[in-house]
């Protein structure tokens, strides 16, 4: 029998200090993250950049958030900076993990594009995740979010509740956009 391969699951949460979660030894009561950091790996030596595209940039690609083509944020400040969005000259861990029979599903914010209206090679479908569904752009609101996308078509209007202002991901047509399970 071969042997079962491991889930990996990534939570990236910004705006969070590496004590705050309780399985760190922080004092916020974290009870999901800390069951998940006692039951998996806990990471300790990933060294944010203190914004949250470069950091984010880092953590999907294990390089240095310049190598991966983010410098600041996604803004494209090119001939002078770097274009604001993950060059093909990296991998992401979604696409390594694509070759080894993964499926990859992406669900929150991407920020790693500088254009998030049209679909690039910079959008998380085209960087090894089968399913995406969330934001492109970073400092937006989750309530009304203006680049809300499945796939790599935009949905802002999905995500609006009849009356309300609370978004409203649809599990079931996130699990029915690929082939792969």
């Amino acid at each position: 029998m071969p042997p079962i391969r491991p889930h990996v699951v990534i939570v990236v949460a910004d705006d969070m200090g590496y004590s705050d979660l309780g399985c760190f030894g922080g004092e916020i009561a974290t009870p999901t993250l800390d069951r998940l950091g006692r039951a998996g790996a806990r990471l300790s030596r990933f060294y944010n950049t203190t914004r949250c595209s470069p950091s984010r940039a880092s953590m999907l690609t294990g390089l240095h958030p310049h190598q991966a083509g983010i410098g600041i944020l996604t803004s494209d400040d090119r001939p002078d900076g770097y274009r604001g969005s993950l060059n093909e000259r990296c991998l992401t861990i979604a696409e390594i993990l694509q070759t080894a029979g993964y499926a990859t599903c992406l669900s929150g914010k991407w920020h790693l594009t500088s254009d998030v209206w049209n679909p690039s090679d910079a959008w998380p479908t085209r960087r090894g995740f089968d399913r995406f569904f969330g934001t492109l752009s970073g400092c937006g609101s989750y309530y009304r979010p203006t680049t809300l996308a499945r796939g790599e078509q935009h949905v802002e209007s999905e995500g609006q509740r009849r009356g309300s202002s609370t978004p409203t991901p649809s599990p079931t047509k996130l699990r029915s956009s690929s082939g792969r399970t």
